[in-house]
């Protein structure tokens, strides 16, 4: 009953469809965080500040962690689903890693926009 309810679609080619797309969105960020990284070299605090402070730069990090947060939700309900073979051992983890994806996504938006 679990499972059920916290599959993302309920539909295997839409959770592969979901980990291919944020997987682009995660290259992309990945490739303009280095590109910025090798194009502002020496990069010191008043870069780092100037980057994430532009409020583009903040949707595209949360479309990132939005984006991480769902390609690795797929990923490891898949692997609890079908590995944990005790229900109430994969319910308990299920719900752990719900709890854990929840506290890493507000700690990020409060670090990111304070």
């Amino acid at each position: 009953m679990l499972t059920q309810i916290t599959s993302l679609t309920k539909n295997g080619l839409r959770d592969w469809l979901i980990q291919r797309v944020s997987a682009i969105i995660l290259v992309l960020y990945l490739a303009f965080i280095l590109g910025f990284i090798i194009g502002h070299h020496p990069i010191g605090f008043q870069e780092w500040y100037a980057l994430f402070h532009h409020t583009g730069m903040k949707a595209f990090t949360i479309l990132a962690l939005l984006s991480l947060m769902l390609h690795s939700w797929v990923g490891v309900w898949t692997v609890l689903t079908d590995y944990v073979p005790n229900k109430a051992l994969q319910g308990i983890l299920i719900i752990l890693m719900i709890l854990a994806f929840v506290t890493y996504f507000v700690w990020a938006i409060a670090i990111l926009w304070s």
